[in-house]
Parts: structure tokens; sequence; C-alpha cells
């Protein structure tokens, strides 16, 4: 088990819940980032009793290292720079420390891995069974049809569903307003197949006994707010009925979202605001899976190719 946080520690994840009003799950990434952190310096300086002033550029790089050396991705490794940086902002800020020692350390290159995505007759199979499912009237089916018909018809994150009250959902103007990241609002259409789902799945919701005009949407049995874990489980078994790469989760809905929008033409602004990215860099990852299916074709069918 890793040392209990230090005072600094702990006050910079109070600053970041109650002053910037971080989600809790990015509080928490936070938190094992700096234990992490913590972990390694013990190690380093060989006692628990060292001091955050003690901790240099090279300290940093060191800990860049460990990391390496225990096979973390790099994108991993750069999530935990982004942490420690932020951390040693906050105490220079603050005046506990004369610098930043992590301002001038670059971050690890990120890995160009493209999305997975679910091909267009994957996603047909996947609502097939789903409706099948559905087609059963009992609450985990219609609940699985309505949470699918959402994550894919509007490319909502496993997060966003999660968090969704019914109140949020418009389901005469085919909306649904949205918590995104950094507490961001974004209001998103909801497809008439999403709505269809919804209406289907509110008698079996209201037969947990929870509150038929607010509440969570997804609950389960006991009439409380479904967990993220519960909701991973339910689509990744689907996706494994359907004989989906094992690579496919939650989030590749998301992806499929994407990516089919642009394939079909969609313009790149408007799927940008769709997900909600807060940079159009963001967004661009999608293209890169268009251009690698369009490649393959022209690898496939073009006789000199």
């Amino acid at each position: 088990m890793s040392a209990p946080a230090t005072l600094e520690v702990r006050d910079y994840l109070r600053h970041l819940a109650d002053e910037r009003q971080l989600s809790p799950h990015t509080v928490a990434a936070y938190r094992r980032d700096l234990a992490d952190l913590e972990e390694f310096l013990t190690s380093y300086y060989g006692t628990p009793d060292w001091a955050w002033s003690h901790v240099d550029r090279l300290t940093l790089r060191s800990f860049l290292g460990w990391g390496r050396r225990r096979d973390l991705a790099r994108s991993t490794l750069a999530r935990k720079l982004a942490a420690a940086r932020g951390f040693f902002r906050y105490l220079h800020r603050e005046e506990i420390l004369e610098g930043n020692p992590a301002r001038s350390i670059r971050a690890p290159r990120k890995e160009h891995n493209l999305p997975v995505y679910i091909r267009a007759q994957g996603v047909k199979a996947l609502f097939d069974l789903a409706e099948t499912r559905a087609g059963e009237n009992t609450l985990q089916g219609t609940r699985l049809l309505a949470a699918l018909e959402l994550l894919y018809g509007s490319g909502l994150r496993l997060g966003e569903l999660h968090t969704l009250d019914l109140p949020h959902l418009d389901l005469v103007g085919d909306q649904v307003k949205v918590l995104g990241k950094g507490r961001k609002e974004r209001i998103v259409p909801l497809t008439r197949a999403a709505a269809v789902a919804v209406r289907r799945y509110l008698p079996r919701r209201a037969e947990t006994g929870v509150s038929g005009e607010g509440g969570p949407l997804l609950v389960n049995a006991r009439g409380g707010r479904l967990g993220r874990r519960s909701i991973q489980r339910m689509v990744r078994e689907l996706l494994e009925a359907c004989g989906e790469d094992d690579r496919a989760s939650v989030h590749s809905l998301r992806h499929s979202f994407a990516t089919h929008l642009l394939n079909k033409g969609a313009d790149l602004m408007a799927v940008k605001e769709l997900l909600g990215h807060a940079s159009l860099s963001t967004t661009q990852i999608y293209t890169h899976t268009s251009m690698d299916r369009l490649k393959k074709v022209y690898r496939d069918a073009h006789p000199r190719s």
C-alpha cells in the first residue's frame, strides 16, 4: 500500500474539487497519479522524510523513467507528468515552493493509436440483438437498448451517460442536455430511435420505485443510479455476443458515432461540437480513421496499388 498523502497533496485535491470544481473522477485520477509520485519519491530518496522542496527536474525525469520500467503507456506517463506539473504549479502559486521543477520537462510523445470503432454492419448486429432483448420487456433488456441508442445515437461518453438524469432528456424536441468534461454543458440531438427506446424503458424504470419525473435515467433494480461498471459490463457482454473485437468497449460506440458521421460527409466542426471536444485536433483523429478505411479500399481495389 502507498503511504498516506502529504498535507500539500490533500490541500491540492481539495482545491481541485472545491475551487476548480473538477469532476470526482478527475480528482480521483490526480490522487492516483500523485500517490504514485509520492511512492516513487520515498523509494528514490530512501526515506519517507523527504520534502517537496527536495524535488528537482532530474528527480522528475527519474520518475518518468520509473514509469517506463513499469511498462506504463506513453499516454499514462504524460498524464502523470501533467498531474505533477499542475501540483507543483499550485505549490509555487501558494508560495510553498520558489519554482516549478516540472515546468520545463517535455511530456513523452503520445502513441498515435487509432480509436477502435465498429463497422456499420457490426452496429446493425448490435442493435438487432438489443432489440430482441428489449422485446422481452424486462428492465435489463429495455435499459440496454436505451443505453445503446444514447451511446451510439448521440455520441455520449460513459461518464455522461452514467450521470444523465431523466429531466435532461427532451423526448418531444428530440434533444438531450449533457454535462461533459470540465462540467461543460452541451445540447446534442436525440435520435427518434433513442426517444422510442427511452419511452419503452420508462415503465420498467418506474417499477423500481424511482421518481417518475426526476432522478437518474439509468437505474438498477432498487431504483438507484446504475453504476459505471454495470454499464460497461452490459455493453461489453453485448459486444462479445455479437463477436466484436476484444478491444471494443463502451467508448467504441462513441468512436463509431464520430467515424460514421465523417464517413458520410459530416462537417468536422459539427462533429467536434457534437462530441463536446474543446479542441479540433482531438476530433481530427477520426479523420485518420476514415483515411485508414479509404486507403484499405484503395489498396484492395486499385490495379496498381
